[in-house]
């Protein structure tokens, strides 16, 4: 560990867990508990538990709060109803991602960006940088998070000791009924916690914000809850090979200062056509990347070789893309990866390689997600 490394609140519980930690954005993180593919399929069967306090929580409030973040952020803040929730993005005057983002109303005065660990203080300068004409503050909350994921998420909330709804807190929802991207506030104990039905795992589930001197005690009562359904405390190995399943971009991967959200198929997040607000980066989303730019796209093949991050893509003997993620998919058996490639590849169904180690691995272009749930 690095003297530079940060540290949860949940930190001693995963040591005593027996985890096995790595460095994630400057924080000493669990990568795995026991078994990366038991972890994954845990998730996709039942639940698990998560620890993603690494992740920034903002908080923004004052009389120009909506008018703040819809010039901060490419999206129509300014219409988002209370307790929803939108994914969105915090962008460069390039048109370039600085980071990808949910931004919620979490109440009638204020509303809560999250920001991913690595682009914590990114994101946090760019939002101060941008508050100026407006009448707004941005606090950073000092909550923990804590997620729980799978078909069995809900039942375990609502088995969780300690855990209760509040009509006051509410916003009007139910667990049962609360929508997904929406959030409702509970009562754990005396405190109030945030509960979003939000995830990044392609999984029905929830993130709930808990006060860090009461992080321990709800980890501990979801699990105790957990133990009847199946529940695992998961790492982020398991997490990215279920996020990767689910299509979700990864912040360095698929996401960077250098590729514009079109190029990653996130042209839709962005409502040019009903947001009248400027934003940053504006004028560089409506103008386009260059013609040459490369494009996103899924790619599956056969046999147990997986592309990795930085493995050529060719068509032929020519490199023709990069792969950004890839991974054996413990769901569906088979390689899938992410990459980057040229424009004129992108249609489901182009046959292309994948450069390992110097052997050519058929692939084939497919749409994303790779994997959907039940629901």
């Amino acid at each position: 560990m690095t003297t530079t490394e940060r540290t949860t609140p949940l930190i001693e519980v995963h040591e005593r867990l027996g985890a096995t930690f790595t460095d994630f954005g400057g924080w000493k993180m669990p990568v795995r508990y026991a078994s990366d593919l038991a972890e994954h399929h845990a998730v996709r069967q039942a639940a698990g538990i998560f620890d993603i306090s690494h992740m920034a929580q903002f908080i923004i409030t004052g009389d120009d709060r909506d008018a703040f973040l819809d010039h901060a952020l490419p999206a129509n803040v300014g219409i988002l109803k209370l307790s929803r929730a939108k994914y969105t993005m915090v962008l460069a005057p390039d048109g370039g991602i600085i980071d990808d983002l949910i931004v919620t109303r979490i109440g009638p005065d204020r509303l809560m960006v999250v920001a991913n660990a690595s682009n914590r203080d990114a994101v946090r300068t760019a939002l101060h940088e941008r508050t100026a004409g407006y009448s707004v503050d941005v606090h950073e909350s000092t909550n923990c998070l804590i997620a729980v994921q799978g078909p069995r998420a809900q039942e375990i909330l609502e088995a969780t000791d300690g855990l209760a709804h509040d009509d006051d807190l509410a916003m009007g929802h139910t667990l049962a009924t609360l929508p997904y991207y929406a959030a409702m506030g509970m009562r754990f104990g005396d405190l109030p916690v945030l509960v979003s039905r939000t995830g990044y795992t392609g999984e029905d589930g929830f993130e709930i914000s808990v006060d860090a001197e009461r992080a321990v005690a709800l980890w501990e009562a979801c699990s105790r809850a957990g133990e009847a359904f199946g529940l695992v405390p998961c790492g982020l190995a398991s997490r990215d090979t279920l996020r990767l399943e689910a299509g979700m971009p990864l912040y360095g991967h698929e996401l960077s200062r250098t590729i514009l959200p079109v190029q990653a198929g996130l042209g839709r997040v962005i409502p040019l056509k009903t947001k009248t607000a400027d934003f940053v980066g504006r004028p560089a989303i409506e103008a386009g990347p260059a013609d040459d730019a490369p494009v996103l796209v899924g790619l599956v093949s056969q046999g147990r070789r997986a592309g990795r991050p930085g493995y050529a893509v060719k068509l032929g003997d020519e490199v023709v893309g990069e792969i950004t993620s890839g991974a054996l998919s413990p769901t569906l058996g088979h390689p899938i990866a992410m990459a980057y490639v040229r424009p004129g590849l992108v249609e489901p169904g182009t046959e292309l390689t994948i450069d390992i180690r110097g052997a050519g691995v058929p692939a084939v272009v497919t749409d994303m997600p790779f994997y959907r749930r039940n629901k």
